[in-house]
């Protein structure tokens, strides 16, 4: 596994372009976010998705997450009305995964019979240089050492992923708490897992 140090204000782009390259041949990256290290791929790879679903040991019904560079082209991926939309508004973005009505152009392998998909908006400066650079959404799973057990060490994240992921973008910043996850998919929007960003305020 590739490592690079890369700066969280001001992403170097020769990393960021390196970044790219190994996403655009199927490769896994794992990168920096708001909230944990993320572990992803380019969405529209199946056998890179694939992968990520191997590393995790998850069954197909775990539901895989992507992100996105803002709320401009939501409605490629996903079914939102417009009070969703303007919750979505508000909090992006930030620590947030939104449940949505997968559209069509959601990989089959990630929705199956569910239809439903994880959005987010983070507010980190190497996922939006990545997104702006590579030009597809991008898979976010997190970086775990064991199921629920979050790492921001680097030396763990390596010891546990280095023989299965292509690149590592290692950045200061990333902490232990994982994305609030709120549910649109039914009548009134529910917050399913509290973690950082939420209040009680929060809808």
């Amino acid at each position: 596994m590739e490592r690079l140090v890369i700066n969280p204000v001001n992403p170097q782009q020769r990393f960021i372009k390196r970044a790219v390259d190994v996403l655009a041949h199927g490769g896994l990256i794992i990168y920096p976010t708001d909230t944990v290290y993320g572990l992803g791929c380019d969405l529209h790879n199946k056998k890179a998705i694939q992968k990520i679903y191997q590393i995790k040991g998850y069954k197909k019904k775990k539901r895989l997450s992507f992100i996105c560079p803002d709320l401009k082209n939501i409605a490629k991926y996903a079914k939102v009305d417009t009070p969703t939309y303007k919750v979505m508004r508000r909090l992006t973005p930030g620590p947030y995964t939104f449940l949505l009505e997968a559209t069509r152009e959601v990989p089959k392998i990630m929705i199956e019979k569910r239809k439903t998909v994880g959005i987010r908006v983070p507010d980190n400066n190497v996922c939006h240089a990545l997104l702006e650079a590579f030009g597809n959404p991008i898979i976010s799973t997190s970086a775990r050492i064991a199921e629920e057990q979050y790492t921001n060490r680097t030396d763990e994240i390596e010891d546990k992923f280095s023989q299965h992921v292509d690149l590592f973008l290692e950045s200061d910043g990333c902490g232990l708490e994982p994305s609030t996850i709120i549910d649109f998919t039914n009548e009134e929007p529910k917050v399913v897992r509290q973690g950082k960003g939420y209040s009680d305020v929060l809808l």
